[in-house]
């Protein structure tokens, strides 16, 4: 019980701080003196810190204001992506305190190889960590595939040609416990954390669009994984059933007509790293009608494709993250209109149709919900950041 409460008490200071001790209390239901001794301890243990007073929300005198740490455990959050990896380093408060991108052509890659640049990246932002007084308390690793629930196996990423691929060995050690999971699932969390006040009673609907289309289903503030952790494979539902081969082996996938690279190729932009989407957006902006007309195919058909989510789990909203969510201007209204036209609640005139917007956090969302994912986990176990 003493470690839940003090996971309680981490948790509400870390998501709401500065707060009283009292605020705290009156937050989580325990007595004054209850939280005051919890409080301590993380003091103690470095996990929170204190500054001088501030409003409180209670009567009496303002009491000293508690902070989650800035020093000690952080959550590393890392991304292997069909072009790029990312890492970063993120503490107890949720600022984004080290970052390292790299270009890299992953595609056909041998795992080792690409885990071997990785773990380089890993190993030069733990160092630039340790100079702030930063220690690593956890890795969490998104990747563009199906990750086999509860391990670090990558079943299959058809965008990387990785099967079977388990990266626990493949990793640096001593980065604290490993989490890998699908990009677009920690990208929902990414979203969910920093989105409503109240993200237990969020349900959502999170595309994450890049080369490949992924999603992820979040049903009141819980991540729906499915029996085998598979859930949100999106960019794999059929359009078309006619359509063009995909790289999953069938036809007509969304991924096909909505992924980056078939975006880039009806605008006529060779797909490659660097500036693409940046010169789609320009194309856009400008009123080219080969670009626009690209991407309005790329958001019927991902409206099409989202309809039939919509229409079975009633979620309260739809967001489109991924390096798509700069076409959004020009990309989410002809989602919305296929939404409007397909799903029952829309057609029936019961209620507004679901709203689609896009994600502040665009293509960082897998990375930030990486880290964040770490942090959390952490934060769930005060007891070992208190021991180390």
């Amino acid at each position: 019980m003493r470690q839940h409460n003090l996971a309680r008490v981490l948790h509400t200071v870390a998501a709401a701080g500065p707060l009283s001790r009292a605020d705290v209390a009156a937050r989580i239901g325990l007595t004054r003196a209850a939280v005051s001794t919890l409080v301590d301890e993380l003091l103690r243990g470095g996990l929170l810190q204190e500054r001088g007073p501030g409003r409180s929300g209670t009567v009496g005198r303002p009491g000293t204001q508690l902070l989650a740490s800035d020093r000690g455990p952080c959550g590393i959050g890392a991304e292997i992506g069909v072009d790029h990896l990312a890492v970063c380093v993120m503490d107890l408060r949720g600022t984004v305190r080290v970052r390292a991108d790299h270009e890299a052509r992953n595609q056909g890659s041998d795992p080792a190889a690409v885990l071997a640049t990785l773990g380089g990246m890993l190993r030069g932002a733990v160092e630039r960590a340790a100079r702030a007084d930063l220690r690593p308390a956890g890795l969490a690793v998104a990747v563009p595939g199906l990750v086999l629930r509860d391990t670090a196996t990558v079943l299959r990423a058809p965008n990387l040609g990785w099967h079977d691929s388990d990266l626990a060995d493949l990793l640096p050690p001593g980065l604290g416990p490993l989490t890998v999971e699908n990009e677009a699932s920690l990208g929902a969390l990414a979203e969910l954390w920093s989105g409503p006040p109240i993200p237990d009673r969020d349900s959502f609907i999170h595309v994450s669009a890049e080369i490949g289309i992924g999603a992820a289903v979040v049903v009141d503030g819980e991540l729906l994984r499915g029996a085998h952790g598979f859930a949100g494979e999106l960019g794999h539902v059929p359009v078309r059933p006619d359509g063009p081969p995909c790289t999953c082996g069938g036809r007509g996938c969304l991924e096909v007509y909505a992924g980056e690279d078939a975006v880039l190729r009806a605008a006529g932009i060779e797909p490659g790293p660097g500036v693409r989407m940046a010169a789609l957006t320009a194309r856009c902006e400008a009123g080219d009608r080969i670009a626009l007309r690209a991407v309005t195919r790329a958001g019927t058909a991902l409206g099409i494709a989202l309809s039939g989510a919509v229409n079975l789990l009633d979620p309260r909203r739809v967001v489109i993250g991924g390096s798509l969510a700069r076409l959004a201007p020009w990309l989410l209204p002809p989602v919305g209109r296929e939404l409007t036209r397909r799903t029952a609640v829309a057609a029936g005139g019961r209620t507004t149709p679901v709203p689609v917007t896009a994600s502040p956090l665009g293509p960082d969302g897998p990375l930030i919900g990486a880290a964040r994912s770490a942090v959390q986990a952490a934060l769930d176990a005060p007891g070992t950041l208190l021991a180390g």
